[in-house]
């Protein structure tokens, strides 16, 4: 088998298959060459064979795709690529070599050229697939060794030895051979010798840049690409292009120095071994502000994040060093949090471009990739905002270490929301800052890649690897990464057309300043101690060069030292830190310059009649024409026509409300998650899809008033960290907007835990940054066993920070006082309305709190779970408790015992209590808002209930759902005087039992136990 025959495997490696098949597949979207049509002439004769020219032509329209040529073209191609064929075929063979030979009627010859011709095709191609493997990336010099499995392509020329692969020899390098359509590398030649050809390729594609981007599918991004790395000379920059870059490495590197002479023995997660991420940073704002960019939202990990700061964001230099004061007061605004994982918002001019420019770098807690949601959803809203529907306004970039790139799940959710259309940012730059380590762990056993990058593969996003040590070359590779996302608007680090910019590096001080990283790398460190500063290496360059001399770069590193040393002494000046000088996302017109609510009421939130019947009819009708839906959901709409003219709701009707007055208000609404559309449970029905007409939908909420603000609803990806962290991010942007992710099941939040955790729950403590998003979590005892069954009301209470030892004062405006001080706010409504008024409230309160909504699941469509119009009537509000309203409210002094609860559990106890006779006896109160707790009301109740047992009963497990936070509070409103009785299921491991006959038997057995009014007698609380 010839050499060449034997490149069928080549590109298989590479993941592209047989190269006849790559021919034909990848190739054939190119299209005819420029002035080329399908040939129709007849098969060759023996003078058109001898015409080399002619024959070069037809090869080549026919590797780009066979159908550019006549079928006996075809054929004739095919069998000399078999080497088969005899008799009259091999006869009409072309018989001149394509470049530089005489003409011969040889059939060897001829399919020795034409094996030669594909063989540099191959070779071409076979760089562009897998150079980045041998380019120069690492600056110590041992990345090689990160990786068992690295072996060097036997592809790629390496040696003279290797032509041989491809049936060429040493005496070919000198002959000339035409370059294909698919390379840039001939500049304006259109052939080169086979010695250049390798050069070139070499230069481009295994010099201090690696580039991955064969795997893409588009052929005008894939040469878009090639364009920008194989031109000839096309990464040379001006002399001012090379001062403006010493100078930015100069003022990352002097602000480390300048960090570490004053705080040595501070932590810092300083930039040292990587500091050309300022001005590969500084790059993609200029060259993004330069295409129109306005506004850039950033996230990162600590590591240099005191950098970007000072240097980037340009926070001011005396606010970063008094940080370091540990005689610094906190202000009274929260827990606060460590420099390192604080952020910033900032308006400025970009000295680049002359334009204005806002920069926000988002807050984030240490759990590394956590940010990345956040980011797309705030990046999204602003878009949003400024109706900038293809992202050419705002834009984010995403930082990451190596290590988390390759082992965070949430990256990989994070690309997936790329393009999706209700989540799409058009395009995000990442920049993975490579340590070559985690921590402590070698990249061997932290990644099963060869490359922290690889994740991004599966969206077809291009990877620039870059030599850290190579200034010019990270600049150029993020000039080309802006330069993409304005040309192609695709989305996040990592999507089909998305760049990743890795910028190989290493940390010169281990994770952190206090680390001693020898115990676990002593080679690398040796070798990173060995390793001269890229500071020096580019400023000897250029003062060789001749672009400075060594004065100017002694002034301008004199420059900054001393306006870091001016700044080091005006931080002394700053005696107590306030978080809200570090918000990433300030809302001025909302609060007050001091960041506090302009008032601290909340009025009434009722809607008018008028109102009521428009949003009903509008929700139980098909705002458009010929628009044929499907037949059940007519009977749903007939079921809330009928409710409407009966002036009821049920509970979607009473979000419909809710939502739909809003929307008349200018607020925007975004409800979001899996299969939110029409509802896991399919009771809402916000989009319906005409059965006739493929894909044509309609959103009626979106036909209510012409001047409306815009309904946003969308299904997610099934993905809850990453969609409940874009969410996040999205109601950071602005104040007036409701912005709602819901659970498939209640439970299922818990894989977003870390958002809730670390953002939801305590992001105002640290951060001084309110918000307002709401969590609908489905949740009831409902016999659908362990995993569908709870939301973990638990968690969210034992995160509540109200005290439950003090009895507060109820003076003022207590329940607007009490929302504004708590951390989050916790409700489980039992009836469509209060679920309704709860809704606008979220909005018409004065600042923004995280509304955590228990929502059901049975009851929304359960008989008595319905509400009049009259209880969302002009006056009417949300009710943090409900009273009994029956018999025993009438007569409280008769009551022998008085139960609280709380949800779907209500509707269980009035139907035994209404069984048993037991309604003059028996009060039940329903807890509507749990947290915080409405210490008043119950007060109340408490009182007016004086001969009565207290009761909490719960359908959750004992050590689940409610009992262990209202306990103590219920202790405290009773001053400790009077026993309040647990009525519920006893502990267990799981939430729910998966039996059915199991969980009748336990409701049955806590509900006789909460009407045996005998049960406690006798027995100590």
């Amino acid at each position: 088998m010839s050499p060449f025959r034997a490149l069928g495997g080549v590109l298989r490696a590479g993941g592209a298959g047989p190269w006849w098949r790559a021919g034909r597949g990848t190739l054939a979207r190119c299209g005819p060459h420029p002035g080329r049509a399908r040939s129709h002439e007849a098969p060759p004769t023996q003078a058109v064979a001898s015409s080399s020219s002619y024959v070069e032509d037809m090869y080549f329209a026919w590797l780009e795709d066979r159908n550019n040529v006549h079928e006996s073209w075809d054929a004739f191609f095919r069998n000399v690529q078999s080497s088969g064929g005899s008799g009259e075929e091999a006869q009409t063979r072309p018989s001149a070599l394509l470049q530089g030979r005489p003409a011969s009627h040889s059939p060897d010859v001829t399919q020795k050229v034409v094996e030669d011709h594909l063989a540099v095709h191959t070779l071409v191609r076979a760089y562009q697939i897998r150079g980045h493997h041998v380019a120069q990336l690492d600056p110590l010099g041992i990345l090689d060794a990160d990786l068992d499995s690295f072996v060097v392509p036997s592809d790629l020329i390496t040696a003279i030895d290797k032509l041989g692969f491809y049936g060429l020899h040493e005496s070919d390098l000198d002959r000339s051979f035409r370059l294909p359509h698919t390379t840039f590398i001939g500049g304006g030649e259109t052939t080169l010798p086979l010695r250049e050809v390798i050069r070139r390729l070499e230069d481009s594609y295994c010099g201090h840049v690696g580039v991955e981007f064969m795997f893409i599918n588009n052929v005008e991004q894939r040469q878009w690409i090639r364009r920008k790395f194989e031109t000839p000379g096309i990464m040379r920059f001006t002399a001012a292009e090379k001062r403006t870059l010493l100078a930015r490495l100069i003022r990352s590197t002097r602000f480390e120095d300048f960090l570490a002479r004053k705080w040595s023995s501070e932590k810092r997660f300083g930039l040292e071994g990587c500091e050309v991420l300022i001005p590969a940073l500084k790059t993609i704002i200029d060259s993004s502000s330069a295409a129109g960019i306005e506004s850039v939202i950033v996230g990162m990990p600590h590591r240099g994040r005191l950098n970007v700061l000072a240097n980037v964001i340009r926070k001011d230099l005396n606010q970063i060093f008094c940080q370091f004061d540990p005689k610094l007061e906190a202000a009274d605004e929260g827990s606060g949090d460590v420099k390192y994982h604080l952020g910033m918002y900032h308006e400025r001019i970009n000295r680049g471009t002359e334009k204005n420019i806002t920069l926000s770098l988002m807050a984030n807690p240490s759990h590394l990739e956590a940010v990345d949601p956040v980011v797309q959803g705030k990046a999204k809203a602003e878009q949003f905002y400024r109706g900038d529907s293809l992202g050419k306004k705002v834009m984010s970039i995403l930082m990451h270490g190596d290590a988390a790139f390759a082992g965070q799940g949430v990256v990989y959710e994070t690309f997936h929301l790329s393009e999706l259309p209700s989540y799409t940012t058009h395009g995000t730059i990442h920049v993975v800052v490579n340590n070559q380590i985690g921590f402590t762990t070698d990249p061997r056993v932290a990644r099963s890649s060869p490359y922290p990058t690889d994740v991004a593969r599966v969206v077809n996003a291009p990877i620039f690897h870059v030599n850290a040590d190579d200034p010019e070359a990270v600049v150029y590779v993020c000039r080309v990464a802006a330069e993409w996302r304005s040309a192609f608007n695709k989305d996040v680090v990592i999507d089909l057309v998305r760049p990743g910019t890795t910028v190989v590096c290493y940390r010169r001080s281990g994770h952190n300043e206090m680390d001693e990283p020898s115990f676990t790398q002593p080679l690398m460190y040796e070798q990173i101690r060995r390793q001269e500063h890229v500071l020096k290496k580019y400023a000897d360059k250029l003062i060789g060069d001749g672009v400075v001399t060594l004065q100017e770069f002694q002034e301008e590193v004199a420059k900054y030292d001393k306006i870091c040393e001016e700044a080091y002494a005006s931080s002394k000046d700053e005696k107590i830190s306030h978080i809200r000088h570090w918000l990433d996302s300030p809302w001025p017109e909302f609060f007050t310059e001091e960041g506090e609510p302009k008032t601290m009421t909340c009025p009434p939130t009722g809607l008018d009649k008028e109102v009521l019947q428009h949003i009903g009819q509008t929700a139980s009708s098909v705002p458009l024409e010929d628009f044929a839906i499907h037949p059940g959901l007519s009977r749903i709409l007939r079921s809330r026509a009928d409710l409407v003219r009966r002036g009821q709701m049920d509970w979607a009707l009473g979000e419909y409300v809710a939502f739909g007055s809003l929307l008349k208000d200018g607020v925007h609404v975004r409800l979001s998650g899996q299969d939110v559309e029409r509802g896991t449970f399919s009771h809402r029905h916000h989009v319906l899809h005409d059965q006739e007409v493929d894909k044509r939908t309609c959103v009626p909420m979106n036909h209510l008033w012409a001047d409306q603000a815009l309904y946003t609803v969308c299904n997610s990806s099934l993905s809850e960290y990453g969609v409940l962290g874009f969410e996040l991010g999205f109601a950071m942007a602005s104040p007036d907007a409701l912005v709602l992710w819901e659970a498939q099941f209640g439970d299922f939040h818990n894989t977003a835990q870390c958002i809730i955790d670390q953002f939801i729950s305590s992001g105002e403590a640290k951060w001084v940054r309110h918000n307002g998003i709401v969590l609908l979590l489905p949740h009831g005892m409902e016999g659908m066993g362990p995993e569908h069954s709870s939301a973990r009301p638990e968690r969210f209470l034992q995160m509540s920070k109200d005290d439950p030892d003090h009895f507060p004062e109820f003076g003022g405006d207590f329940e607007v006082r009490q929302l504004y001080e708590c951390n989050w706010i916790v409700v489980n409504c039992s009836t469509p309305a209060n679920y309704c008024h709860v809704l606008r409230r979220q909005i018409l309160l004065p600042f923004r709190k995280p509304l955590i909504i228990f929502t059901p699941k049975s009851l929304l469509r359960h008989p008595d779970a319905r509400s009049s119009f009259e209880d969302v009537a002009i006056g009417t509000k949300f009710k943090r408790l409900i009273p009994d309203e029956g018999p025993s409210g009438q007569s409280p002094e008769q009551v022998r015992r008085l139960i609280f609860c709380t949800g779907k559990v209500y509707y269980d106890l009035t139907k035994e209590r209404k069984r048993q006779n037991l309604e003059n006896d028996v009060a039940i109160v329903r807890l509507e808002q749990i947290s915080p707790f409405p210490f008043d009301l119950v007060r109340g109740e408490v009182e007016k209930h004086k001969r009565a047992e207290l009761v909490w009963c719960q359908e959750e497990h004992k050590n689940m759902g409610y009992y262990d936070y209202v306990r103590p509070r219920f202790t405290t409103v009773v001053a400790n005087e009077r026993p309040v009785w647990y009525v519920g299921r006893g502990p267990a491991a799981a939430p729910a039992t998966g039996n059915k006959s199991t969980h009748l038997n336990e409701l049955k057995k806590f509900v006789d136990a909460a009407f045996n009014l005998s049960a406690f007698k006798g027995r100590e609380a």
